[in-house]
């Protein structure tokens, strides 16, 4: 069976699209699966949303990505996990490849991304730089991560030290164990950080994730981008 753990906090304009997107996505594909909101401490219509699409609900209060992430891989009970943010679509192409790559012998892997929605100039411009150093480097974002079980359970999930860049030390250790691909087919996902943030902000971001990796972000003080009240986002599309 696939497991799709869908981690989300106050997600209730975005988490209907992903679960249709999901569903449809996984019949397509023509095998068992399940679907796990883990509903991380919402006080929006998150949870109901998400249970009236026939997902499996499963609330914590962690506002921990990383333990939120692995509360949903403990309550699964396929042996392969797609892990997917509230705000990503996924796509057949993009299942199919995972799970060619995991039955060929990968421990994991991850997709590129494409952004919903317009994006400021500045990302526009080092959008396709992104794009190429994560196809290079087999390093990309958490979006749409996927791995089997036996490997999740190998290198124990998750590392719950971290409140952001988790996906990076998550990959790092199932590069450890074993083969990380980076198949073709994208995926989409909100664009609305770069759209809400500054350039400035986002780039300083980058390069101290660059610089310093998961081990800065240890803490949740400045971490606004990912656990403050969200900005409006206006270039949505509708």
């Amino acid at each position: 069976m696939i497991s799709f753990v869908i981690p989300a906090h106050n997600e209730e304009l975005h988490i209907g699209p992903t679960l249709q997107a999901v569903d449809e996505s996984a019949r397509e594909v023509g095998e068992p699966f399940e679907v796990i909101v883990v509903d991380d401490a919402s006080t929006d219509r998150t949870a109901a949303i998400a249970e009236q699409r026939g997902a499996r609900v499963l609330h914590v209060a962690n506002r921990q990505i990383a333990a939120t992430r692995n509360a949903g891989a403990k309550a699964a009970r396929g042996d392969i996990f797609f892990f997917v943010d509230a705000d990503t679509l996924t796509n057949p192409d993009a299942i199919r490849a995972a799970l060619r790559v995991l039955r060929g012998g990968a421990v994991g892997g991850g997709c590129v991304f494409r952004f919903d929605g317009g994006l400021p100039l500045w990302a526009q411009v080092l959008y396709p730089v992104a794009v190429v150093s994560a196809r290079l480097l087999k390093l990309v974002g958490g979006c749409f991560l996927f791995c089997t079980r036996e490997a999740f359970e190998s290198i124990g999930g998750f590392c719950e030290r971290y409140y952001a860049a988790e996906e990076a030390a998550f990959i790092k250790s199932l590069k450890r164990i074993g083969r990380f691909v980076v198949p073709r087919p994208t995926v989409i996902t909100s664009g609305r950080k770069l759209r809400t943030y500054s350039a400035r902000r986002i780039i300083g971001e980058a390069w101290r994730w660059s610089m310093a990796g998961p081990e800065s972000y240890q803490r949740r003080d400045g971490l606004d981008i990912w656990y403050g009240e969200r900005p409006s986002d206006r270039g949505r599309p509708t």
